[in-house]
């Protein structure tokens, strides 16, 4: 049996792993778009605000100890273009190159998570705004985080930031921009 599962991270990486659990024999491939197959993605506001200093904490598993630990092939920087049920495949698009092949499958697990909402306001591409999904958004956020909170300083002030959304994620990055020192405001 191979499986196939789009998407690593929280359900990709746990569908595959409760895969191995069912069937030591299976081929499992998990087929990652981002540079990241598993990361705490609770821990990202932390890292922000420095409370969880060392980056590499969120990082749960490589591509590496997945292999070695559950047998799993997981490969990043991979995107999946088009789903052909009838043959049983996949359409894979190797981020970096371009290249594109095809991979079959017996079963198939979709776990390509969700974007964050992009509002249709005007300014909503400038520089200092900001979605926090993954690391790659975290990084973006804190360095241009500390650039304002460094700004404001030399200027004898609070950066003013605000958190739009106020679930989990929205909450926990609005406590730890005021444990960085910011002014917040939660919309």
């Amino acid at each position: 049996m191979k499986i196939v599962v789009v998407g690593g991270v929280a359900g990709g990486a746990s569908v595959a792993a409760r895969a191995r659990r069912l069937d030591e024999s299976a081929e499992i491939v998990v087929l990652e778009r981002g540079e990241y197959v598993s990361f705490a993605n609770c821990g990202l506001p932390y890292h922000i605000g420095g409370v969880i200093a060392d980056r590499s904490r969120l990082l749960l598993q490589t591509p590496e100890s997945l292999r070695e630990s559950l047998d799993i092939d997981v490969r990043i920087g991979q995107d999946v273009v088009e789903l052909d049920r009838a043959a049983q495949t996949v359409t894979v698009r190797e981020v970096a190159t371009g290249r594109e092949y095809t991979e079959s499958y017996d079963a198939l697990a979709l776990c390509q998570g969700a974007d964050p909402l992009q509002l249709p306001l005007p300014g909503i591409d400038l520089p200092g705004i900001h979605t926090l999904r993954n690391v790659a958004d975290m990084d973006a956020i804190k360095s241009r985080l500390d650039e304002v909170l460094a700004a404001a300083a030399s200027r004898g002030r609070a950066a003013k930031t605000v958190v739009i959304g106020a679930g989990y994620i929205g909450i926990e990055m609005a406590e730890n921009l005021i444990h960085r020192g910011a002014e917040v405001t939660i919309v």
